[in-house]
């Protein structure tokens, strides 16, 4: 673990104050067969100041910010060290001492936020319940602090008709609400396009500057990191990073006889979604998406994009029939798919998957790992079952982790140790399009370079469409065939990623690329 200081602020940033808010020492912790998640950690947060963890994926980020909360991951042992928050000891308090702490003095957002929204709650009431001022006005104005304007509409929806990037905001913004002393963020701009991630930096600066709160937030963005911190905690592990070289274990092959071919060569397209029309509840006046189309070729890469909120995750759950569409088409190699999971033949739904950009609601918290990936195996007949736990342990080679992590569970596993058990059980059941919804967010640049080049061999050598959602734009310049834009549920622009990305036609293109109206 190394320390640096002062990497951002100004000369004349205030003195960090004499007493600090939170204090870690030599914190060890480990996990129920041993394994030392955290060794002799240390961690100091002052009032006005802001910290930012760094490391790689399953390096103990999110366990030293929990450790503040009192709340280890399930199963864990503290063996040394002492957490100090607010001059108590966070593990001598009484369950009801530390429920007042986290209720009154101390919010963590966690890296998967739409997990902790009541699903049954709208906006306002998720806002409502942890507000001393419950007045709309009072609502409007945190929505508004989190750059979530209200227009009226987004306060009367609940977590499911809000993005990723949008839950993550109301889950920022629940935090506030308590007005907190410390404030602790696990990832909080992953998933969120590059001006929307800056201002949510400036706005830490300002919480922290402004009403002194001392502000602790893990983060895989260096550049982020450099610009807003007071000081960077990096942690590091010795981790596992995916393959890149040498053949991808092929199981055999599909019966549709896909094999690799030139993305403009077929002339149906393997995946074809024509005027989609999704609406939320009854308000048919104000649709997520409206009249948007896409379309992929065999074995090609297209990226969506947009700003958050603008449907990408909408879309995707759409295609794969997680979300029920109000008009329009959905084709795979020319056969129109039924708009839910239960109309879809096992073939249909084993040929189209997702691994979405929030892992931990995607596995089955009594599961274990190895289940998990395996069960694809065993529904989809991609193998014998005597085979099954040598082809887990390839997938989670293929990911970048050990085959020992086949018997754990996913309370056990870091964030990104979670998206990537979640892209090889999305890759257990050999799919002909694989739809990544921010998958590399929650990853630190190493592992997540390899990831992508394990998609993409797997492109080459299979002939797997690739459809990759992301804010990253260099990513998708650097790795996609094609391009959609998405803006307010629409479908603005498309075309060859090249061509889109250095002559943008629409505001909204521009917009994300921050270039100036009437340039290329």
């Amino acid at each position: 673990m190394s320390h640096t200081t002062d990497r951002s602020r100004k000369d004349d940033s205030p003195t960090p104050a004499a007493t600090p808010a939170a204090r870690i020492t030599d914190l060890t912790v480990a996990a129920p067969d041993g394994r030392i998640l955290l060794r002799d950690a240390r961690l100091t947060l002052r009032p006005g100041r802001l910290v930012a963890l760094t490391g790689p994926s399953g390096s103990g980020k999110t366990t030293l910010l929990r450790a503040l909360t009192g709340l280890l991951p399930p199963g864990t042992e503290r063996t040394s060290g002492h957490v100090e928050v607010l001059g108590r000891d966070v593990f001598a308090l009484s369950e009801r001492e530390l429920r007042a702490l986290r209720r009154e003095r101390l919010a963590y957002v966690g890296q998967d936020p739409g997990s902790g929204l009541n699903p049954r709650m709208r906006v306002r009431s998720l806002l409502r319940e942890l507000s001393a001022d419950r007045t709309p006005e009072a609502v409007r104005a945190l929505l508004a602090e989190v750059r979530l304007p209200d227009d009226g509409r987004l306060a009367m929806r609940r977590p499911a008709a809000l993005s990723g990037g949008q839950q993550r905001r109301v889950a920022l913004a629940r935090a506030l609400a308590r007005r907190p002393r410390v404030l602790l963020l696990d990832e909080p701009t992953a998933g969120l396009h590059p001006e929307l991630r800056d201002e949510i930096g400036e706005l830490l600066c300002h919480l922290a500057g402004e009403h002194q709160l001392a502000v602790a937030l893990s983060c895989h963005d260096p550049e982020l990191v450099e610009r807003i911190a007071d000081e960077v905690v990096e942690l590091g592990a010795r981790v596992p990073r995916p393959r890149t070289s040498g053949r991808t274990e092929a199981p055999a092959e599909s019966p549709a006889g896909r094999g690799p071919q030139d993305p403009g060569s077929a002339a149906v397209p393997v995946l074809d979604v024509c005027d989609l029309r999704v609406t939320f509840g009854r308000r048919s006046d104000a649709p997520a998406l409206d009249g948007v189309t896409l379309t992929v070729a065999p074995g090609s890469a297209t990226g969506i994009v947009g700003a958050s909120g603008s449907g990408k995750t909408t879309l995707v759950r759409a295609v794969a029939g997680l979300q029920p569409i109000s008009a329009g088409t959905i084709r795979l190699d020319g056969v129109p798919l039924s708009t839910g999971p239960r109309g879809r033949s096992r073939e249909q739904r084993r040929r189209v998957q997702l691994v979405t950009q929030n892992p931990l609601g995607a596995l089955n918290p009594s599961r274990t790992v190895g289940a998990a990936i395996g069960r694809p195996l065993r529904l989809h007949r991609r193998c014998a079952s005597r085979e099954v736990p040598a082809r887990v342990a390839g997938l989670l080679e293929q990911v970048g982790l050990l085959p020992e992590f086949a018997s754990r569970y996913p309370h056990e596993l870091s964030g990104g140790q979670r998206q990537r058990v979640a892209i090889a059980r999305a890759l257990a059941a050999d799919p002909d399009v694989l739809i990544c919804d921010e998958v590399t967010s929650a990853l630190d640049s190493a592992t997540a370079e390899a990831i992508m080049d394990l998609l993409f061999r797997l492109r080459e050598e299979r002939g797997t469409a690739l459809v990759l959602v992301s804010h990253d734009l260099p990513l998708v310049a650097d790795r996609t065939d094609t391009v959609t834009v998405l803006d307010g549920g629409r479908t603005v622009e498309s075309g060859p990623t090249s061509t889109v990305f250095t002559a943008p036609s629409h505001a909204a293109t521009r917009a994300l690329l921050r270039t100036p109206a009437g340039m290329p």
